[in-house]
Order: structure tokens, then sequence, then C-alpha cells
């Protein structure tokens, strides 16, 4: 009987240890990190060719690396070949027909109409001469030495020489000054028709080739050799491998310990011994319900706020939608070097 309040006092005894030490155990420890659960994501391209003709070759399949300016696919160039040649014939000889505007007239040219001025006026001469003698035989014989018609024959012989002559000067006034402004304005405009139609032809040439236009891996390859190709008919289906981000959610409550440039930890099923290291490149300015396809211990219907957490992945081993953990450490954020 008196072993009872000793055993009773041990009990106690051992109660309040117990309680003791699972309070130690349990209290609330501050949270070291920010745990948010997402997938991967990077941007796809769909490629399509400029131009409708019939594809010559497709040089690229699925799941092939491509690099920025590697040629993908061509088209059938057989007739815009010729039109480019032709092109570039009218510009050649356009170009020479306002080269020669410019100069204006050759000098050999300024010569021949100072000659042919030369001639006329001495045919101007002996035409008013001729015409005067006959002028002063008619008078002196009163009209009996020759006929009125002959005088009128000499007279207009020596007014048509004189035509001849002022024709003649105008011809080597206009060799001196050389074409009209407006002339010259024509030619150049048609010149630069032609350069047009000549871009615009070896346009069709460049887009005729199909360029990744950036390093790249080939998702879909939707056209083959044969077929008819068009600005709406996508060619292949791109997928860019740098930039990959994690779609994530992070609750109103810890909107404020997160912010861009913080750095990150990515972890992810498939490599379960790897961590990806990454920065916060986006924080969504608006508010929005929790996707449904996110795991997150909140409440579904909880307002959320998307971020974008970039990963470095030199290796290409994180697929497009695959679940990733990201681990935000509040103890020490830092700013990354990337961006969005």
């Amino acid at each position: 009987m008196k072993r009872t309040p000793l055993i009773v006092v041990l009990i106690l005894g051992l109660a309040v240890v117990g309680g003791l030490a699972w309070w130690l155990t349990h209290q609330h420890k501050p949270a070291t990190e920010i745990v948010l659960y997402g997938n991967i994501d990077l941007r796809q391209v769909e490629l399509a060719f400029n131009g409708a003709e019939r594809v010559d070759a497709v040089l690229a399949s699925e799941g092939d690396h491509v690099a920025r300016g590697q040629i993908l696919a061509r088209l059938d160039t057989g007739r815009l070949g010729p039109q480019a040649a032709q092109a570039a014939a009218q510009v050649a000889a356009q170009q020479e027909a306002v080269d020669k505007l410019r100069r204006g007239a050759r000098p050999e040219e300024i010569d021949q109409a100072r000659a042919n001025m030369a001639s006329a006026a001495a045919d101007a001469h002996d035409a008013s001469d001729k015409y005067d003698r006959l002028a002063a035989l008619a008078q002196s014989s009163s009209g009996r030495a020759l006929s009125r018609q002959d005088l009128d024959d000499a007279k207009s012989a020596a007014e048509m020489a004189a035509g001849r002559l002022a024709v003649s000067q105008q011809a080597l006034r206009l060799q001196v000054i050389g074409p009209r402004r407006e002339d010259i304005a024509q030619a150049e405009a048609q010149l630069q028709g032609y350069r047009a139609q000549l871009a615009l032809v070896q346009s069709e040439l460049t887009d005729a080739v199909l360029l990744a236009p950036m390093s790249a891996i080939v998702r879909s390859r939707l056209i083959e050799p044969g077929e008819m190709a068009s600005p709406q008919k996508p060619a292949f289906s791109l997928a860019i491998t740098d930039p990959k981000w994690v779609r994530a959610y992070v609750t109103e409550t810890d909107l404020g310990l997160v912010h861009p440039g913080m750095k990150a930890t990515i972890t992810t099923d498939a490599f379960p011994k790897r961590n990806f290291a990454g920065w916060v490149g986006f924080i969504s300015p608006v508010a929005e319900f929790t996707p449904k396809t996110v795991q997150t211990p909140d409440l579904r219907t909880s307002l959320v706020y998307e971020i974008r957490v970039f990963v470095k992945d030199p290796n290409d081993d994180l697929r497009l939608g695959m679940p990733a953990t990201v681990h935000l450490p509040l103890a020490a954020a830092g700013a990354s070097p990337g961006s969005r």
C-alpha cells in the first residue's frame, strides 16, 4: 500500500517528461523555404513557308536537334530562277539608259551637231546670195530677164535654207544642254520599279528555303516532298530548348516572400538525385484561381499568382509538361544572370 503513491508519482513524472519531449519535438519552427509544384514549360514555334510552291526537299525529321539558320526544307525554284534572271536583265538595261541620260551627249555628237549647223549656215548663205542676185537682176530688167516663178523659187529656197539653219542651231543647243530633268527622273523611276521587281523575286527565292529561326528540337514534321506548300500550312513544329521554365503558382500569403531574380532549386521525379538551378523570372500581376492540374496543399479555390521559374538545363533533359517541384530558399535569395 505504501508503494502506490510512489508509483503514481513515477507515472506523473513520466507523463510530464513525455509531454515536454513531445512539445520540444513538435514546437513550431520558422519555414526556411517555399515549396511549389508545377510543370516544365517551353516555347513552341509553328514554321511555314512564305510562298506557295511544290516542296522539293525536306531535310529534318522528328527529334532532330537543329541550329539557328539550318536549312529544314526547300521549295522548287524552277520558275523563280528565270524570273529573277529576267528582272536582273531589265535592271541592267535600264541602268545603262539612266547612265546615258545623266552623261548627256558625247563630245563627238556635239561636234557633229556643230558641223551640221555649219553646213546649214553655208547653204543658207548661198541660197540668200542667189536670191539677192536674182532679185537685183529682175529689178534691173524690169522683170524681163527671168520669170516670176524663178524668183519665187529662189526666195523659197533661201527661206528653207534659213529654216534648216535654225533647226541645226537648236539641235546643237540641245546637245550642249543635255537631256531634260524630267526625262532623267522618269528613267530613274522606271529603274526603281525594275529593282523592286528584282528584289521581290529574290525575296521569293530566299523564302523558298525554310531555315530554323533558332536552336530547337523538331517536334513534328508536317510536310513531305511533292506536296504543295503555303503560308497557311505549317511545315514543322519546333520546341525551343532554351529558355525552359517551371510554371507554378504561389499563394497570396507567400507572394510577399517571392521576388524576380530569386534563386531556386528544381527537382523532378525523373531525376530524383539531381537538382537543377533556376531563378524566378516572372510573377503575374493578376490573381487567378488555382488550376486543377496544379498539386498544392492549399484549397483549389484559393487565389494564387502564376510565376515562372527559369531552369538551367544544358543537357536538355527536361521535357515539356514534366512535373517539377520548386524550392525557394528564404534565408538567402539572390539574383540570377538569367532573363525572361
